[in-house]
């Protein structure tokens, strides 16, 4: 059986995503944004400190086009 996603918090978010190649996050008018070969991701803001919810993972990583694998290889 493959890995589980699990919650994780925005700046460790950012990090696996820079881990990945991707530059930022920018600043926006609303959210933060990350890029990677013309692709945008934007990333959620801080709410109360919670951490980002698996099934939110789940549209950034395929908003992203970053497979399973591919997140998992980036620990």
């Amino acid at each position: 059986m493959g890995q589980r996603l699990a919650p994780i918090s925005r700046v460790r978010l950012i990090q696996r995503f820079k881990d990945l190649g991707w530059e930022g996050p920018f600043k926006g008018s609303k959210h933060d944004t990350m890029y990677k070969d013309g692709v945008a991701i934007t990333i959620p803001n801080n709410h109360r400190s919670e951490d980002i919810s698996v099934g939110l993972l789940r549209t950034i990583l395929r908003n992203a086009g970053v497979s399973r694998e591919e997140w998992f290889q980036s620990r």
